[in-house]
């Protein structure tokens, strides 16, 4: 079976990469680690934790979004609620919601969902962030719970990943498993994505 190890990356988009980069890289502390640009367009990554990172596109006529609550329903299309990033402590909340009230963003009060504590803000770009410290015993990842009163039959099977439900993988040769530069490989080996 597969072994994820964590989010790759996030990809955000902004308005303004500068009010981004003093959010992200001077108000929460998260690394600035690369940066790809060309006229009408740039990509930068910053390091969330040792395996996570959130990046940012920023292009020519892009504007932030409408300013929507954290898990509000809405109508119409939508592709993305609200991005939460975990906390190693309780008082990193704290800090944090201080951090935020001084640099003028909204910041919501500690929330109790029982298994998290969470304070809820928005970026620069209206993104809704959430940041969460797990509470000791009560990890939703060592314990699974379902609470929905009206489940489908799909979510009755579990937890674990059912097998048997999709086509098994066929192997196609070694001639189909060929890597192409992308965006991003100049910064290693100076070759540039084709256009």
């Amino acid at each position: 079976m597969i072994k994820f190890n964590g989010i790759n990356h996030l990809a955000m988009v902004t308005s303004d990469m500068d009010k981004t980069i003093r959010y992200w890289r001077d108000l929460l502390g998260f690394r600035l680690v690369a940066g790809l640009g060309a006229p009408g367009y740039r990509h930068y990554f910053f390091e969330i934790s040792p395996t996570d990172l959130i990046a940012f596109f920023e292009w020519d006529g892009a504007e932030p979004g409408i300013e929507k609550d954290h898990g509000a329903p809405v109508k119409g299309p939508i592709m993305f609620d609200h991005v939460s990033f975990g906390v190693e402590n309780i008082e990193d909340l704290w800090e944090l919601r201080d951090k935020l009230s001084a640099a003028d963003f909204w910041v919501s009060e500690m929330v109790d969902h029982g298994f998290i504590y969470s304070i809820y803000s928005f970026d620069p770009n209206n993104i809704p962030v959430e940041f969460s410290f797990s509470i000791k015993g009560n990890e939703i990842r060592q314990h699974p719970t379902m609470v929905d009163k009206k489940p489908s039959a799909i979510t009755l099977e579990g937890a674990e990943p059912q097998t048997g439900k999709w086509p098994d993988p066929t192997f196609s040769g070694d001639d189909d498993r060929r890597i192409y530069p992308g965006a991003g490989s100049e910064l290693y080996h100076g070759i540039k994505k084709n256009s």
